[in-house]
Order: structure tokens, then sequence, then C-alpha cells
């Protein structure tokens, strides 16, 4: 399972209703590459690919295609705006390591 805090869930939202394209959820992958091995990549998505999951946190559907949901069980995503790196931090159990930058992990 994923979870969202309420300030990430408000960011997505508040993202897709200004978006300029058709938008009905928020995409979440890991990708090779970063410092650590594993990177995080999220974007708006129009609809789910056919092997995605698709999670419901607040009201928000998020798509999660099968390689990167091993990688993400049990992560925590919230939206801070912190003067040092204002965004989306990832709270990852299963990261043996992660960079200080927040955004990639072993």
């Amino acid at each position: 399972m994923i979870n969202l805090t309420d300030s990430a869930v408000n960011a997505v939202k508040s993202a897709i209703s200004s978006s300029t394209q058709p938008a009905s959820g928020l995409r979440i992958m890991v990708e090779a590459g970063g410092c650590n091995g594993f990177k995080y990549r999220m974007g708006l998505a129009e609809e789910p690919k056919p092997d995605d999951k698709v999670i419901e946190c607040g009201g928000l559907k998020v798509f999660v295609d099968s390689k990167s949901h091993e990688h993400l069980v049990g992560t925590t995503i919230d939206f801070a705006m912190a003067l040092e790196s204002p965004g989306f931090t990832f709270h990852n159990p299963n990261a043996a390591s992660s960079c200080s930058c927040g955004k990639s992990f072993s």
C-alpha cells in the first residue's frame, strides 16, 4: 500500500485542477538512476495503463506500474513547503539508503 498525506493529496488535486491537459490521477514510478541507484518519478496521468495498480488515497487515484509497486509498498509521500527544498518527499521503508535530496534510493 502507498500512502499520501493530506498535504500531498491536496497538492496533487490542485495540480490536476489547474492542468491544461486532461488528468484523472497521479502516476508514480521508480526508475534506474539518481545518486543511489533508483529515482522516483511522478506526473499527472489521464488514465491507468493496462498493467497499473490503481490505489485510492483521499479521493485521489494513484497509478503505479507493477515493477515500481514492489519498490514502493509501504511508502508514504508527503508535500511540504520548506525553504530549503519545497515539494514532495518519500518515506520508503524498502530503501536501504537514500541520498540527501531524498529523490533517489537503493
